[in-house]
């Protein structure tokens, strides 16, 4: 029990003594009004306590009022009797290479940094780092300056201890002269374009560049060649050309994880000085892309089906990215493709998932759009998608001459007349043909291969990527797509133009925020 409270209890025990008509039950209720009568008598003191006032001297210099320091000088007065700033370096040279846009860090390293960005304000502090021990700095920030100028202006706020322990705190304005330089890098470049120490050449051993088209936009959006000197354009492939060796080998490391590829690497002596033991080599990396493409019908050999839980023979490609996704039509688990007219649809099992991707077996009534003397009745998995009246693209296997060696090893296996491979929208794209889309695509900086009738052959490659895109949502989930600013929707446009085709939804674009060097962008941009 604290020593007042006992005390206060002894007091009106004494009091209770005194008045025994008083109550023991009372006891607390007397205690609580003693020590609120005590606190209010307190509290009457301290109403009579006069507040104290800082006290205030006269300058030194000036004579005017102000708070007493070590000095006994006005703030006015100090910065005119002692300037911090003084010994300092108010003018610096750095190095700059217009080229790459990046700076001289002594001795020899090259940083790279845009104007008024916190690397280059923190690369400008360093340059003063030995002056900047004599003071302590505050605060550090970018003025304005014309680009053209060639000049960088930082100001720094310091403090410094200065009369008898007296802190002063001013601030003072750095000029940064640019002195254009080019990095080693780029020198070299200049001298010969051609100068690279690897090279990646990426093969993929087909008819068309569908692949190359997404790899493109995967390559854009992960900056995966920023380091790329030169990028070629080749006639099954792309060539890259990197000045050091582990930007090549980051980026064949990139590809690996996003296609299935397979590899080789050699390489060239290039100079030898037998003199400290030196030698110079040229790299060259071989990668080369799968052969088997996205909706190709695939025949697989007995081992690999067996080995698969008895898939297929025959399968469709469904996805690839690293790994190689395959599909059974006729159980859910190269020629050219042929559109056919859909008569009839009877579903035949319920909605089958499938990673991202939804399918639904049916049996379904078929006929070439050439030739309606056949009707194939075939089982497919796209019976989510299709109804009578749709147009769908599928394998004739009818009409075809199978003389595949895998596919002999199999006994009385029965092959089907038709496989379907998606649901075409070409009748109803021809309302829309010759209109641009709303949303646009980047593309690399590469020497394109100029020779007669290539250029017709890509621009048609080129628009069947981007239907691809527009009826595959799984497709374009990896990529970035960007609004086009010159779209201008048609008001004459009716509702039923374009009414069942697929596209891209507004909410999926991203705003082009990026400015290219050109003035209008459109060089480095594809509709």
């Amino acid at each position: 029990m604290p020593t007042e409270l006992r005390l206060n209890r002894q007091i009106i025990f004494l009091f209770l003594l005194k008045h025994p008509a008083a109550k023991l039950q009372h006891l607390d209720y007397w205690i609580l009004n003693y020590q609120q009568i005590k606190s209010k008598s307190a509290m009457a003191a301290n109403m009579f306590v006069v507040p104290q006032t800082k006290g205030t001297v006269l300058c030194c210099k000036c004579g005017i009022l102000m708070a007493p320091n070590p000095a006994n000088m006005c703030v006015t007065c100090l910065r005119s009797e002692v300037d911090i700033t003084e010994g300092l370096r108010k003018h610096a040279t750095i190095m700059h290479c217009p080229e790459c846009d990046s700076y001289l860090q002594p001795p020899r390293t090259w940083l790279k940094a845009q104007l008024e960005s916190k690397e280059l304000l923190t690369y400008c502090v360093k340059r003063l780092e030995t002056d900047l021990k004599k003071v302590r700095l505050v605060n550090a920030e970018f003025i304005w300056t014309e680009p053209h100028s060639k000049r960088i202006k930082v100001k720094l706020k310091v403090q410094k201890e200065v009369l008898n322990g007296a802190i002063l705190e001013q601030s003072y304005v750095v000029e940064y002269v640019l002195q254009d330089h080019m990095c080693e890098s780029c020198t070299r470049f200049q001298a010969n374009p051609d100068q690279w120490v690897a090279s990646v050449q990426l093969r993929q051993r087909v008819s068309h560049r569908r692949t190359f088209f997404y790899l493109e936009q995967l390559i854009l959006k992960h900056d995966a060649a920023v380091h790329a000197i030169k990028i070629k354009q080749m006639d099954q492939g792309i060539d890259f050309f990197f000045a050091n060796k582990s930007h090549a080998s980051k980026f064949v490391e990139f590809l690996d994880k996003v296609a299935p590829t397979k590899r080789r690497e050699s390489k060239q002596l290039v100079s030898h000085d037998p003199k400290n033991n030196t030698y110079n080599y040229k790299y060259t990396f071989s990668v080369e892309i799968s052969p088997i493409c996205r909706e190709d019908l695939i025949c697989l050999p007995p081992r690999v089906a067996v080995s698969l839980g008895n898939l297929g023979p025959l399968v469709i490609c469904t996805k690839v990215t690293n790994n190689i996704a395959l599909l059974d039509p006729l159980t859910l688990k190269a020629m050219q493709l042929v559109e056919y007219d859909v008569f009839n649809v009877e579903v035949v099992s319920p909605e089958f998932n499938n990673g991202a991707s939804k399918y639904v077996m049916a049996d379904v009534e078929v006929a070439r759009v050439t030739d309606y003397g056949k009707l194939f009745y075939v089982r497919t998995h796209l019976g989510h998608i299709l109804k009578p009246g749709d147009r769908a693209l599928g394998y004739d296997l009818y009409g075809a001459n199978n003389n595949d060696n895998e596919l002999d090893k199999y006994q009385n296996l029965v092959i089907p007349e038709v496989i379907l491979i998606k649901k075409s929208y070409e009748e109803k794209r021809q309302k829309k043909r010759g209109k641009p889309r709303p949303w646009k695509l980047k593309s690399l900086d590469m020497e394109l291969d100029e020779s007669r009738g290539y250029e017709e052959k890509m621009n048609m490659e080129y628009e069947e990527f981007l239907r691809d895109l527009e009826e595959n949502p799984e497709l374009r989930f990896n990529l970035s797509l960007y609004r086009n600013k010159d779209y201008q929707p048609s008001e004459m446009a009716s509702v039923s133009d374009g009414d069942d085709v697929p596209s891209v939804p507004l909410e999926e674009l991203l705003a082009d925020l990026e400015l290219s060097e050109e003035e209008d962008g459109d060089d480095s941009m594809r509709d």
